[in-house]
């Protein structure tokens, strides 16, 4: 009787170690880099997990009076980094913010929001959100 017992916790323990490595295998993300080359308005590029810990993003090109549309970012905080152009956040009760190139904007979580391009030329920038609350 206690052969057979060593033997279930001794299998209950090789169990466990073998989850909690598995899970920290699958916790590791590997670096990585790619062009922001797309051809259409909207581009995801980091697509969450497997490939990111939560963190997404993408890039978007906009024409002269064209915008995303009104969104939410729920709960994630959310960077738009303007690489070229100009335009205007709109922040749901809020003034609109004007933004242009070598500018960041930032949109704090549960925040309806929309860019447009008030500019005479392409707008084009960088978004990213991270869920909150994630320590």
């Amino acid at each position: 009787m206690k052969h057979g017992k060593m033997l279930g916790l001794l299998g209950v323990s090789l169990l466990i170690a073998i989850t909690l490595w598995a899970q920290e295998q699958q916790a590791r993300r590997d670096p990585l880099t790619f062009l922001l080359d797309c051809s259409s308005g909207d581009c995801p590029l980091l697509k969450g997990a497997p490939q990111t810990s939560g963190m997404r993003g993408g890039s978007v090109k906009l024409r002269p009076g064209e915008s995303v549309d009104w969104h939410s970012t729920g709960e994630h905080e959310e960077a738009l980094v303007i690489l070229h152009g100009s335009g205007v956040a709109n922040i749901e009760g809020r003034a609109d913010m004007p933004v242009h190139e070598k500018m960041l904007a930032y949109i704090p979580p549960a925040t309806k929001h929309n860019v447009t391009n008030t500019g005479t030329g392409l707008l084009e920038y960088v978004w990213v959100v991270a869920p909150v609350g994630q320590k």
